[in-house]
């Protein structure tokens, strides 16, 4: 797959190159590489929302050719995605919105809100720091198979990072939805994902899929101190530093 900014002829700056990736059903990836390279733009593609130059995403044995409704796109900006005149359990059930329905179908829209706010901790209060975990909360309702999420943790405290990360990972073991992450930092990438696979600088193209191979569940102190953990913490950020001959395979 390849893509280039400034028409479909591919004339213009050349964002992605020769991309070509599979995620397994089920699976947690992260996507890593450097400011700038396009990150962004391939999750967006794979969402649905941009048309490639050249190739396809295949989801399900189905070509991609506009957003699918049983994936969910989890912006950077999760607070922009939100409505701020509705309430917290509003937001969630716009994501419901074509279940409309009887009485017992509002009951059940009602119900599956409480059950996906307590999932992301906001099961009886909401203060404005915890926007991303309604923002969460609304991207479950809508019961996807597939969740892209686009550095969404970036605007938050180191701690309240560590947090969210842990929460996600539990949703992730709950659900076992299908988790593509984009991520420029790289102890995140590896905390969470079983695979990562790194951008080259632009024109990107994938330089690596490493194998984490980090037992779960993972605690968010404990798995950081493991060797694994530091050496690939170690060999990605030689690789982001562009010393390929210092970095080890993974």
């Amino acid at each position: 797959m390849r893509h280039a900014f400034g028409g479909r002829q591919g004339i213009g700056l050349v964002a992605l190159e020769r991309i070509d990736l599979q995620v397994a059903e089920g699976e947690f990836l992260a996507v890593l590489g450097p400011s700038g390279c396009g990150k962004s733009t391939l999750l967006k593609i794979l969402a649905g929302l941009i048309v490639p130059t050249s190739g396809e995403i295949i989801l399900s044995g189905q070509r991609v050719q506009g957003p699918p409704r049983d994936v969910v796109y989890l912006f950077q900006q999760y607070n922009k995605s939100l409505f701020p005149w509705r309430t917290v359990a509003g937001n969630v059930a716009f994501a419901l919105r074509r279940n409309k329905g009887n009485r017992r179908a509002r009951a059940k829209k009602r119900a599956r809100c409480r059950h996906y706010l307590k999932m992301v901790g906001l099961a009886g209060f909401v203060s404005g720091g915890m926007q991303q975990r309604v923002a969460m909360a609304r991207a479950l309702a809508a019961e996807p198979t597939v969740l892209l999420m686009d550095e969404p943790f970036s605007a938050v405290d180191a701690l309240t990072r560590m947090e969210l990360q842990a929460l996600i990972l539990d949703i992730w073991r709950k659900t076992r939805l299908t988790v593509v992450l984009v991520t420029h930092d790289v102890d995140e990438a590896v905390f969470l994902a079983q695979r990562i696979a790194m951008l080259s600088p632009r024109p990107a193209t994938i330089s690596r899929v490493i194998e984490t191979g980090l037992p779960y569940p993972r605690d968010m102190v404990e798995t950081r101190e493991l060797p694994r953990f530091l050496q690939l913490r170690h060999d990605l950020f030689q690789a982001l530093l562009h010393r390929p001959e210092q970095a080890a395979h993974g």
